[in-house]
């Protein structure tokens, strides 16, 4: 079959959408390539279609779980089979699941960076025929790029493994970052296929305003539809949402510090359209494919250019007009001079907070390594009579550093030990006999229990024990009381997990040519986000094409901007067709009052005085009066 026809059999589609196929006949031809392309361009179809017709599977690494999900389920229903290994499973889930990949009939394993650096994964990496290796959201692994991650350096890693082609897509990579993800992924020759970023049913609308609320709620009434309204943070998130319900607006908010159920549901409501306008942090649309937003309004001026390209670009995915507003005004001019502070807190303050966090957990000097400690930013700063946002930023630093890995609003799993012997645990007088049920799947699952703590899938054993896992969580705490097991309950936390024992003061390497190199990046992109904010002249598209390093371009007649100047043009040329018709009358006047009998040095005279009303081409408008004999020839 030819990639046209599995596009047809799959997806129905007759024809694939700029630079699809070109990107599809290089991974076919076993060549590395990098695909740039807009939010909402068809990036899927340029490694599913080649993932489809070569043999063996397809090994997807992507940071969006939403995407893992939607893409699997999506396969799925296509009856393509395809799988997602993410943070959220229990190692059984995820020993199960890889198996699947490496013996079972499976197309697409969809996994997170973290994971392709854990000894499970790699243990399965032998049996698995991969044909391509794809990296979503490329520019993660680019030191340059503005969401660089430490985890998607083990790609590199990956590939003195797997000889597999890569197929690496992002939608926004600057020409330095394009070059340095084909230098961290080993590319084989450089091959980048950029499709137009042109987005012309899109219009960028910017507004220099002091009552944002009236701004946001002029487009939730005017713009019928779904949208996106982005703040930067929470508090604002749910204020706005309040705000825009009391307003009669169909509204909800959004952001990583509701629980993992909530944020499903409400993500699902706005997809099916019962919610029409979600108000977020950053943390909402990743890798979200809804066609029909009408609009995407940023109430805060974003970080980057990329930033804002990305999640501007989730409006009008179905190709109908769309809208992305952003706001801006003098205290987000302060506010970005502060961020730009507060992100990059001094390497002294840096290290200070490693050795902080080892105290406040109680980790002495040379131990440690492979802790995974259960964080609240919150209490760790009241503790430590520290501020929240440089301490975050402090933590971030240390985690592109790889000293540790700080991740927010993460499930831990339960976890349990069997705090009595081997020989008497048969002896023990339990007062529930489902405890002993208990104890024996714990003994049957988890090799190790009786010697430290194990996390447990609490779906698995619950299933196995035919209970719901409410209470099977009732069971354990009961048999926690009977201090037979040591019992650490599920949560919902941020979690720090430490890559090494605890260093000395001074030991610590915190790179500073690279603190230095991206803290000039961050510079440079803010100060490229207040240009596009401010910019006047400069159609609104041409602006952030050029940024990302496209100049073959044109005003898209639909921005502010544009449609300020044609707005302009158009005044101007009605005065001056005002002035013609005015000189017009003028002249005939004055040749009249002349009797006819007049001199073209007379005319230059009256009607060349820059000073009065007349058409600056008022010799032409005579030329045309004396042809259709309106008036007669002059006179010298």
């Amino acid at each position: 079959m030819s990639p046209a026809d599995v596009l047809k059999e799959y997806w129905g589609y007759d024809a694939f959408r700029p630079m699809q196929e070109e990107i599809i006949g290089a991974a076919l031809e076993g060549r590395d390539v990098l695909a740039i392309m807009p939010t909402g361009g068809g990036k899927s179809i340029c490694f599913q279609v080649p993932g489809l017709m070569a043999e063996g599977i397809t090994l997807v690494i992507t940071p969006l779980v939403a995407l893992m999900k939607d893409q699997v389920q999506n396969l799925t229903e296509k009856g393509i089979r395809a799988i997602a290994v993410h943070a959220g499973l229990s190692r059984h889930e995820v020993d199960l699941a890889l198996n699947n990949a490496a013996y079972g009939d499976y197309k697409f394993l969809y996994v997170s960076p973290e994971r392709i650096g854990t000894g499970l994964f790699r243990s399965y990496l032998e049996v698995m025929d991969i044909s391509y290796i794809v990296v979503d959201e490329a520019h993660c692994i680019s030191q340059w790029g503005y969401d660089f991650r430490p985890d998607y350096l083990r790609i590199g890693e990956l590939r003195e493994v797997v000889k597999a082609p890569v197929i690496a897509l992002t939608a926004t990579a600057t020409p330095s970052v394009a070059e340095d993800i084909m230098d961290k992924l080993s590319f084989s020759g450089r091959l980048v296929m950029k499709s137009g970023f042109e987005r012309p049913n899109l219009s960028y609308i910017v507004r220099n305003v002091e009552d944002k609320n009236s701004q946001i709620l002029n487009i939730c009434k005017g713009v019928p539809g779904s949208g996106i309204i982005y703040a930067r943070n929470r508090s604002k998130c749910e204020e706005l949402s309040s705000f825009l319900r009391s307003e009669g607006v169909s509204a909800s908010f959004y952001h990583a510090g509701l629980a993992s159920q909530t944020r499903s549901e409400r993500q699902a409501r706005w997809k099916e359209g019962s919610i029409a306008v979600m108000v977020c942090t950053n943390a909402f649309g990743m890798g979200i494919d809804k066609p029909d937003v009408r609009f995407v309004a940023h109430y805060d001026l974003p970080d980057s250019p990329e930033a804002y390209f990305q999640e501007a670009g989730r409006a009008g995915r179905d190709g109908a007009r769309a809208y992305a507003l952003l706001l801006w005004n003098g205290v987000d001019i302060r506010r970005a001079a502060q961020i730009e502070s507060v992100s990059f807190p001094t390497l002294e303050y840096i290290e200070d907070i490693y050795q902080k966090l080892h105290v406040f957990f109680e980790i002495p000097y040379d131990a440690g390594i492979g802790r995974q400690l259960k964080f609240s930013l919150e209490d760790f700063c009241r503790h430590s009579g520290l501020q929240r946002a440089p301490v975050f930023h402090a933590l971030k630093y240390l985690e592109r550093t790889e000293h540790l890995t700080y991740s927010e609003e993460v499930d831990i799993d339960a976890k349990v030990r069997i705090s009595v012997d081997r020989r008497v645990l048969y002896d023990i007088d339990l007062p529930d006999p489902k405890m002993a049920d208990l104890l024996e799947v714990l003994m049957r699952s988890y090799s190790g229990i009786f010697s430290f703590l194990q996390a447990i899938d609490e779906e698995y054993v619950s299933g196995r024990l035919g209970m719901s896992v409410p209470q099977l969580r009732q069971l354990m705490y009961s048999l926690s009381l009977e201090h037979v097991i040591s019992y650490v309950p599920a949560a919902h936390s941020d979690v720090v997990f430490l890559h090494h024992d605890r260093l000395h003061p001074g030991n610590l390497d915190l790179m500073p040519e690279r603190y230095a190199m991206l803290k000039e990046t961050f510079h440079t992109r803010s100060q490229a986000m207040l240009e596009y904010a401010s910019e006047k002249d400069e159609c609104r598209s041409r602006f952030l094409l050029r940024y990302f390093g496209q100049t073959e371009t044109s005003d898209c007649g639909t921005c502010d901007v544009c449609r300020r100047k044609a707005s302009e043009s158009s005044v101007s040329r009605q005065s001056e067709s005002t002035a013609r018709q005015y000189t017009r009358t003028k002249l005939l006047e004055f040749i009249e009052g002349k009797g006819g009998d007049y001199s073209i040095s007379e005319v230059v005279a009256e009607f060349g005085n820059p000073s009065k009303p007349y058409s600056a081409d008022y010799l032409a408008i005579l030329r045309l009066m004396i042809d259709d004999g309106t008036v007669p020839v002059y006179n010298d």
